[in-house]
């Protein structure tokens, strides 16, 4: 999709947009919401692979059709019982051009921006990387709308902005003794109001879906083993095969989701219509329309079995998503001069596309759910005109 292409939704959606804040001043009457719309939402965060890259081999290895990654490969695979209520992109791009290492990502998750900055360091004043902008969980807390941040390895370091990695308790996912919890990979820690708010430990995350407790968006970020950015020393071995060096490391992210995703799919909250995002923080090895990012969700609100998006997508499509689902605000931050272009269209909050053609119609709400008295039918065709643009 070019950025020709995708102009004329743009264009759309800010006339719209524009229509509700010009009707504004008339009694706002919010309408009741669908029973088929997304319930809580889950996003568990991954690290450092393509999902399809030039060459499917080189380090790292690319996820799809990789022989250390079977549940991620069933999830995409019509057909697999594992895949019944998948869907995923094919093509998700980096966020912006030059959007790397990992932390930009992450901040980004949370603000539509990088700031500019494009390290790993841990936040603090003197690195300059800690923000007071508005976010998508400021704007959770203003509304009232719940959120929980969920850090495998949190219990190991003194606080939520500190990397700590060393030997503990033996890890209930891969049976190691190894932790390393990464700040650069807690999205909420690099701003002033979410730094230490809400935060767990991620075995808080069985308790709270025992107890249907959960938010109504929740962050889940794995250690750096489970998560599949580092191979545990000496290897892994994963169904009867020894992985080492970057296999190992997707077989253990692999491993890990094999087992979370489905304790997340027996609670209420998911069978309540809820919805697990798969997340991979960068494409390797370039920006191009030739490096593809894993983008992987399952809902009962799914289109499912597999089905297989070409829309292009980005991180900002999973905040524009979080923003239409909540009925928050576009976020403004600015992003940096030379990131403001990515492959498949603009990159800005409020112009991609959303996450809805994953998902079955009106799972994902359009603006007109949120109504103005006297003239609710006339926004839900201008609306409407919307959805069939975005088609």
């Amino acid at each position: 999709m070019s950025n020709q292409t995708m102009k004329p939704k743009h264009k759309q959606r800010s006339n719209a947009k524009s229509a509700m804040l010009a009707l504004g001043a008339c009694a706002a009457a919010v309408l009741p919401a669908s029973a088929q719309q997304i319930g809580d939402v889950f996003v568990i965060a991954m690290e450092n692979h393509n999902l399809t890259q030039p060459n499917p081999t080189s380090n790292p290895n690319q996820i799809l059709n990789n022989p250390a990654a079977p549940y991620l490969n069933s999830l995409m695979t019509a057909g697999n019982p594992n895949a019944a209520q998948s869907s995923y992109a094919t093509q998700y791009f980096n966020d912006g051009t030059g959007v790397h290492p990992s932390e930009p990502n992450y901040v980004w998750a949370e603000a539509g921006t990088d700031f500019g900055f494009h390290s790993d360091a841990d936040p603090t004043v003197a690195n300059g990387n800690i923000y007071s902008a508005p976010t998508l969980t400021s704007q959770m807390d203003a509304k009232g709308i719940s959120w929980k941040n969920y850090q495998e390895d949190l219990q190991y370091t003194s606080s939520p902005q500190v990397s700590k990695s060393g030997t503990g308790t033996v890890n209930q996912y891969n049976g190691s003794t190894q932790y390393n919890y990464a700040a650069k990979h807690n999205p909420m820690a690099f701003f002033t109001d979410s730094a230490n708010k809400n935060v767990f430990n991620l075995s808080q995350l069985t308790l709270d879906l025992n107890n249907n407790s959960v938010g109504r968006y929740n962050w889940i970020t794995p250690n750096q083993f489970n998560d599949a950015h580092s191979a545990l020393t000496g290897g892994f071995t994963y169904n009867g095969t020894h992985y080492t060096g970057d296999q190992a490391s997707v077989a253990q992210g692999d491993n890990f989701l094999s087992q979370i995703i489905p304790q997340i799919m027996s609670s209420q909250a998911y069978k309540n219509n809820g919805a697990i995002v798969i997340w991979w923080d960068e494409t390797e090895g370039g920006d191009t329309s030739s490096y593809t990012i894993p983008e992987i969700v399952l809902s009962p609100l799914a289109k499912g079995n597999a089905y297989a998006s070409s829309l292009a997508m980005s991180h900002t499509s999973d905040l524009e998503t979080m923003e239409e689902l909540l009925g928050l605000g576009t976020l403004a931050n600015a992003i940096p001069a030379g990131e403001t272009n990515v492959s498949g269209g603009y990159n800005a909050d409020g112009t991609v596309n959303d996450l809805s053609d994953l998902f079955q119609p009106s799972a994902v709400p359009e603006p007109s759910t949120v109504a103005v008295a006297g003239v609710g039918l006339a926004l839900a065709g201008l609306f409407g005109y919307r959805r069939s643009l975005r088609r």
